[in-house]
């Protein structure tokens, strides 16, 4: 009897990583939160030096309050030991230190080691963050340090043929008890996704997304707490006007409208206009604007 080679069956592909348990449900946010601020004006300024260090400035000022703030964050990657090195400052008077070691002492792991300093309280924090990840699991534990004793936040995410199941936790070590127990399912394909979560057993929450077309995005959202009768409901779409320009709208059930519009005005220059108009009090006023300027080279 001969062995025919043709009749094998392939090999399956590998399976896809599935997300970070902050990340499930990430497309569908995108749609409602991206390409719209409303009641600020915000700067943001990308640069790279010939040396390979990234500074990234940012500030934004509330029409409303008036407030000021920004941030400095300056980035190096040593990209043959996967090692990054992260430097922030704020105009709290802030300071952040970050290192970060990837897929070196093994495959997909990632250990992260985050310092904070506040020069006028004298406050200090730090946290060691470590995430692993592979085919169907994505794992992640953080230890949140703190003189009244650390607190653990912990998640998990499993994947399988597009299916997914997560859960994330907090230890209050202080007080020895969990202050976070939530849980989440959801379903992903490629264009399309379906998350449902339920927060520390009280809050309960979906989204879906899909992506009708290269051009149109949409995304539904949807929020209720237990012992409240008031639901929040809401749908969103994004649509590609051409390579340069976009155009983005939402509306919740509290007929509060918001539109965007997204412009690339060449390249390494991106203005965003939004606006946030009350469909219950459009004669009152209150309704809100927002510009924005992104600058990258």
């Amino acid at each position: 009897m001969s062995f025919n080679p043709a009749c094998q069956r392939p090999p399956r592909p590998p399976m896809a990583i599935p997300p970070a348990y902050a990340d499930l449900g990430k497309s569908a946010r995108d749609v409602f939160n991206k390409g719209f601020g409303f009641g600020l004006v915000k700067l943001d300024v990308k640069t790279k030096s010939a040396s390979g260090v990234e500074f990234s400035t940012a500030g934004q000022s509330n029409t409303d309050t008036g407030k000021v703030n920004g941030s400095l964050e300056t980035k190096y990657k040593w990209t043959e030991y996967g090692v990054t090195f992260t430097e922030k400052w704020n105009t709290d008077n802030t300071l952040g230190t970050e290192m970060a070691i990837e897929d070196q002492i093994a495959k997909g792991l990632k250990l992260t080691f985050d310092t904070t300093f506040s020069p006028n309280t004298g406050k200090k924090s730090g946290k060691i963050k470590s995430a692993y990840k592979r085919e169907c699991m994505n794992i992640g534990c953080d230890v949140d340090f703190d003189f009244a004793g650390p607190a653990i936040h912990g998640s998990a995410v499993f994947g399988y043929e597009g299916w997914l199941a997560g859960y994330q936790m907090t230890f209050d070590s202080a007080k020895s008890k969990l202050t976070r127990n939530n849980f989440s399912v959801g379903y992903k394909t490629g264009d399309f996704q379906l998350h449902t979560n339920v927060n520390d057993g009280s809050e309960f929450g979906g989204s879906i997304y899909q992506k009708v077309s290269d051009s149109l995005e949409t995304a539904v959202n949807l929020n209720w707490i237990a012992g409240s009768n008031s639901t929040r409901f809401g749908i969103a779409a994004k649509y590609q006007l051409d390579s340069t320009a976009s155009v983005s709208a939402k509306v919740n059930n509290s007929s509060l409208v918001g539109v965007g519009y997204t412009q690339t005005l060449r390249p390494g220059v991106k203005l965003t206009l939004s606006a946030l108009i009350d469909g219950k009090n459009i004669n009152a006023g209150g309704h809100k604007l927002g510009l924005g300027l992104e600058l990258e080279a």
